[in-house]
């Protein structure tokens, strides 16, 4: 995995350039407001994981009449903290950092902002009004797995970073695909990044050499490169849709989607918080909250699933659900 050193004054250097370039952060509200904000690790406007929290605030806005404000930040912890800092300072009731990343920044923004809640996505932290929302994506990365190690010869999984969330969902995978057939072969490559697109895809066609058949990413924007990758392929590969439905870029070679409704659950944990209910735990959507994770399929894809393996999947699913299988490591 590639990694980024900052020194102590590219931080400060990047901090500075934020402050004077990035979104402004919204005037401070009447005191009687209800406001959340958002912050995201890149672009709203790409499709996918920000895309995602952007449409789950303006859900917060429309249907709990918050007042809301996000910024767009580079992968920079001491600009995480600022931003953090910026919107407590304003009388922020609720922010949400979206993303793993986010965790360490919020824990020492918190310690003086005690009013303040700070949400952090893909995360199992709970201390204090630090709290994490976590989407299982082993569950339905388990599903995938029991499709391709049935369907499929070998598949590469092609994840942004090697985090906890990303390598959980890979877990889910591997675990699905290894009750199916434990000698299925699965190689797994992470980018360090979550935007590098070009990377993906040529992640992507390396694995599809050395024999997968199928290519899934988990790597924000950057998985766009995997579905083009399959596309491309000349039908040697399938994929998956993962957070948001890319089947439209690539309608022979997606098989499923992996949906998650965030919005749906933050409007669910915020309406809480708004009423003076926080959480006393983490927040863990498993497929078992149908109004958040849902997995379809595409009739339309060259090799679609067939109906009796969607019966097991639904079969697998059940149990997933009833605590029968476990789909990681607790």
């Amino acid at each position: 995995m590639n990694k980024t050193v900052f020194s102590r004054r590219s931080l400060l250097a990047s901090t500075i350039a934020l402050t004077l370039a990035g979104p402004a952060l919204q005037a401070p509200a009447r005191a009687d407001d209800f406001k959340m904000g958002l912050l995201v690790p890149g672009s709203i406007g790409e499709e996918g994981w920000n895309r995602i929290a952007f449409d789950a605030l303006k859900r917060v806005e429309n249907e709990l009449g918050a007042k809301i404000s996000y910024v767009e930040l580079p992968e920079n912890p001491a600009a995480f903290e600022k931003a953090f800092r910026d919107y407590a300072s304003q009388g922020y009731q609720v922010v949400l950092g979206h993303g793993f990343q986010f965790q360490d920044a919020a824990l020492t923004a918190a310690e003086d902002f005690p009013d303040t809640v700070f949400l952090i996505s893909s995360s199992r932290i709970h201390e204090g009004k630090v709290i994490g929302l976590n989407t299982d994506a082993s569950q339905p990365f388990y599903l995938m797995g029991v499709i391709v190690a049935t369907m499929g010869k070998g598949a590469g999984l092609i994840g942004g970073m090697e985090i906890p969330p990303i390598t959980q969902a890979f877990e889910g995978f591997v675990n699905g695909a290894k009750s199916v057939n434990p000698d299925f072969p699965v190689s797994t490559v992470y980018l360090g990044s979550f935007t590098d697109a070009s990377a993906a895809k040529e992640a992507a066609f390396s694995v599809i050499s050395q024999g997968a058949d199928f290519v899934i990413p988990n790597a924000n924007s950057a998985g766009m490169g995997v579905i083009q990758a399959a596309r491309e392929s000349g039908g040697k590969a399938s994929t998956f849709s993962v957070y948001s439905d890319y089947t439209h870029a690539a309608p022979e070679n997606v098989l499923g989607t992996f949906l998650a409704d965030y919005g749906q659950g933050i409007v669910r944990i915020v309406s809480g918080i708004k009423d003076g209910k926080v959480p006393d735990s983490n927040v863990d959507f498993g497929l078992k909250d149908t109004d958040v994770i849902k997995f379809t399929y595409n009739d339309a894809a060259t090799r679609s699933v067939p109906a009796e393996l969607r019966k097991l999947v639904d079969d697998v699913r059940a149990k997933i659900v009833a605590g029968d299988i476990q789909t990681r490591a607790k």
